[in-house]
Parts: structure tokens; C-alpha cells; sequence
């Protein structure tokens, strides 16, 4: 049984007045824990009187959990880096609750916000399904000519949904598109910055403006070297296009750049992406999870470079590429063809 501080120090007093055995009588305490309170009243004294003193032991690595918390607060994960600062410590749950316990620190997450259903989103589901149906029938289209497409935000400072305090972590756009028959086309990368990285990568393409999201001409280039790069993109053939309501998706310039290949576009209605859009209802939520385990064999096995103040430096573009290509593969025809199917395209 634990007591609290203001417990001890009552029995404390009373022990100083009549007697250790005196005091364990009357509080049916046992007269060796009375003794031993005796003996620490000067730091009970200090102790809010609600906190049941001295629970738990004390740190096994003191220095090593100071530098482990301040590490904590700039990087924002903690097993990690335990096993990179003391590889002969097994950082159980349990010694990381202490530890943040200790110091202060607590879990935080991103709180998952549900997309809210449009007025009558059943009806508009339906009319949906019957327009692809329709131009699919018309134009005679078989499954590798129905293309879905969809921006996917990554971060590649901290990728991870869980983390100790609120980062503002650099994020980038992953375009990814693939096609009813299970085809993935080369994604597309899109950096908030002004110049392009020295080193790209010839599997994916690669684009760079201040705001760092999609707008005309990024749809544009998207077009021009991911969408026509597909299997047989070259003799533009007939094919549909599934899109999402953002804005640059519905421009007028850019529908008539993806028309002219003989390629009508189908428009989600908004606030329907989680039930029409199947990159959305099957795809984007493994890719961020196969992201997520690429930064965490780095962070653990990858080569770091330090700043002069001693900060780790962001992860490299090359990296992020690698990251990209690398979860990209992992997602399976099969799983694209189901996302199709369970949207009923």
C-alpha cells in the first residue's frame, strides 16, 4: 500500500511526539516504515502532499537519459534513439513510460478527422458511378485504360503518426496513379522550393514550386511524364481519368491538355474521395505506413550528418526517392484491383 506525503509527514509528527511504536499503533503502520519515513521528513517536506512519495527507482542512465530528453524534444521519438545511444539497453514499454514520466514528456497524436458525407452523398455516389459506367461502355474501355490519380502528403522529417510534442515537420506531395488492372504508373515528387535537387531520380519524376502542392502546371507536367509514360501512353489511347475536386484538377486549361489524348475526365465529388477515389480507400493509408518503416530503418541504420551545433541534418533528398520508390513497390496489383472493385469501377 502506498501513502501519500502528507500521510507520512502527519505520522512523521506524531512519531516525534510519542514514539515510532506509538505512531504505528494509531495509523496501523508498521513501525519499520515510520522509521524509515523519520529519516527522509526533510525531502517528504518538499514533496506535493498529494504525490505518494518515492515511487519507482531512480534512472539506471542518468546522463544518458539528459541527453536522451533533450534529443527527445528536437526529434520527437524515443525508443530509436535509446538503442542508437546504449545498445546494451533494452527499451522496454515499460522503462519508456518511466523515462517520459521523468522528464516530463507526454504522447501526443494526430487526432484522425473524418470526412464528412455530403447532403444527399448517396444519390451523388450513384449518379458517379453511372457517368464512369456510361463512358466506359461508350468508349469501349478495358481495365488498363481506366487511370485513377491522387496526391498523397508525406513528411520526410518524422513520418509517424504518433509523436512526443507537435512538430512542424517538412512535408512533400507524393503523386500516385495507377489503373483498374492493377498497372502503377511512375509517381511524381513535389518539393516546397524554389530550385530542383542536384541529385533526381530517373524512376520518378520530380517538381518544385514555393507553395509546394499541385496547381496547372505541375497537373501539366504530371501529364506529359507520368500519365503518358504509362504502358502504351505514347499512342494516346482511349482512356479515363478519375480525379479528385481539388481546383488544378478541374482547370479549364488543364482538362483540355489531358482531352487533346483522348482521355475524358471523371471528377469526384467532393467529400466522397473515401467511398469513389480508390487510391484514397485502399492504397494511400499502407504507402504512408511503408514510408514510415523506411524512416525508421534509417533513423536506426542509415548514415547521419551532423550540423556544427550538433543537430542531425534532415534526411537527403536522394532518400526521400528511395523511400518513395521503395513503398511504391511494396503496394500490389492485387490490392489496386481490389480498391477498384470495392469502389465498383
Amino acid at each position: 500500500k502506498s501513502y501519500t506525503a502528507d500521510f507520512k509527514l502527519s505520522v512523521v509528527t506524531y512519531a516525534k511526539e510519542n514514539g515510532n511504536r506509538a505512531a504505528g499503533r494509531k495509523f496501523s503502520i508498521n513501525e519499520k516504515s515510520v522509521c524509515e519515513w523519520r529519516k527522509e521528513d526533510v525531502d517528504i517536506e518538499k514533496l506535493n502532499p498529494h504525490k505518494r512519495a518515492h515511487q519507482g527507482k531512480k534512472a539506471k542512465w542518468p546522463n544518458l537519459e539528459e541527453n536522451l530528453a533533450k534529443w527527445v524534444l528536437a526529434r520527437r521519438a524515443i525508443k530509436l534513439k535509446a538503442r542508437l545511444m546504449a545498445m546494451e539497453m533494452k527499451s522496454s514499454g515499460n522503462w519508456v513510460y518511466k523515462f517520459m514520466k521523468r522528464n516530463n514528456l507526454s504522447v501526443r497524436a494526430r487526432t484522425s478527422v473524418g470526412q464528412w458525407l455530403p447532403d444527399e452523398w448517396k444519390k451523388k455516389m450513384d449518379d458517379f458511378k453511372d457517368f464512369v459506367h456510361k463512358e466506359i461502355k461508350q468508349l469501349g474501355l478495358k481495365p488498363n485504360d481506366i487511370i485513377n490519380m491522387n496526391e498523397v502528403p508525406r513528411s520526410f522529417d518524422i513520418p509517424t503518426t504518433w509523436s512526443v510534442a507537435a512538430t512542424g515537420a517538412k512535408t512533400v506531395k507524393v503523386v500516385l496513379a495507377c489503373t483498374a488492372d492493377g498497372e502503377k504508373l511512375k509517381p511524381m515528387v513535389i518539393f516546397k522550393r524554389v530550385t530542383m535537387p542536384l541529385k533526381l531520380s530517373a524512376s520518378m519524376s520530380v517538381v518544385c514550386n514555393k507553395k509546394g502542392w499541385m496547381n496547372t502546371e505541375v497537373m501539366k507536367t504530371w501529364t506529359d511524364s507520368c500519365f503518358c509514360a504509362r504502358k502504351g501512353g505514347f499512342f494516346k489511347p482511349k482512356s479515363l481519368l478519375l480525379l479528385d475536386a481539388l481546383a488544378a484538377h478541374k482547370e479549364t486549361s488543364v482538362q483540355k491538355h489531358i482531352n487533346t489524348m483522348g482521355t475524358p475526365i471523371a471528377v469526384i465529388p467532393g467529400g466522397l474521395t473515401c467511398k469513389l477515389q480508390p487510391l484514397d480507400v485502399a492504397v494511400s493509408h499502407p504507402f504512408k505506413c511503408f514510408i514510415c518503416e523506411e524512416w525508421d530503418n534509417w533513423i536506426t541504420n542509415g548514415e547521419h550528418t551532423f550540423t556544427l551545433a550538433g543537430r542531425q541534418c534532415h534526411v537527403t533528398y536522394i532518400e526521400v526517392f528511395k523511400w518513395v520508390l521503395a513503398a511504391w513497390e511494396r503496394i500490389t496489383p492485387t490490392t489496386i484491383r481490389n480498391e477498384f472493385r470495392k469502389c465498383e469501377i
